[in-house]
């Protein structure tokens, strides 16, 4: 059992008696209300998506997977192929499966693949990705840190808010749990 609030994207829980993957989360504390986890979730039997609000203390009940460590290797589209690193055996994953995932992946990640039952079922991503700005607004000379943000593309096409310092063409460390910017690499 984990704590809701250690949810990421990728992972499998069993929630009312049915395997789901968590597609999305996000973490809310509004104002003066408790804080909750917004979960969107496929059931891995229906295929549907599914959204829930747990409490930050709910507990969720994660389940055991085998668990390979994989290379990202390259996407057509559609499906995103990865390589194992010990028998450089390569499995394709569709799309959908990944749900938010795909916008951290990038060439030669390494990432757990878990498996159920012999099938590959989803990706857990590293804490953090260190990954390329393509594109924002251009630099300030002489800008601090400060609350004060740019948005800026990764090259997988993720939009991040970054610190007004931070340039096209630049590598910074990006947290795969929230999409949120976290310092230069």
């Amino acid at each position: 059992m984990i704590q809701s609030t250690q949810l990421r994207p990728g992972m499998l829980i069993k929630f009312d008696g049915q395997l789901f993957s968590v597609f999305s989360m996000m973490h809310r504390t509004p104002g003066n209300l408790r804080g909750f986890v917004q979960v969107k979730m496929r059931n891995l039997k229906s295929g549907s998506m599914i959204e829930h609000r747990f409490a930050s203390e709910d507990r969720v009940e994660r389940v055991a997977l085998d668990e390979q460590e994989m290379e990202y290797l390259y996407d057509d589209g559609e499906s995103y192929y990865f390589m194992n690193t010990e028998t450089y055996e390569q499995i394709h994953l569709l799309k959908d499966l990944l749900g938010d995932a795909v916008d951290y992946l990038i060439p030669n990640l390494k990432v757990n693949v878990e498996f159920y039952e012999g099938k590959p079922i989803s990706v857990e991503l590293p804490p953090s990705v260190i990954m390329t700005v393509q594109e924002t607004e251009p630099g300030l000379k002489g800008a601090t840190v400060s609350n004060v943000t740019k948005p800026a593309t990764m090259e997988t096409g993720l939009v991040v808010q970054v610190p007004p310092f931070v340039s096209t063409g630049e590598k910074i460390k990006v947290s795969t749990a929230e999409g949120t910017y976290l310092e230069r690499a």
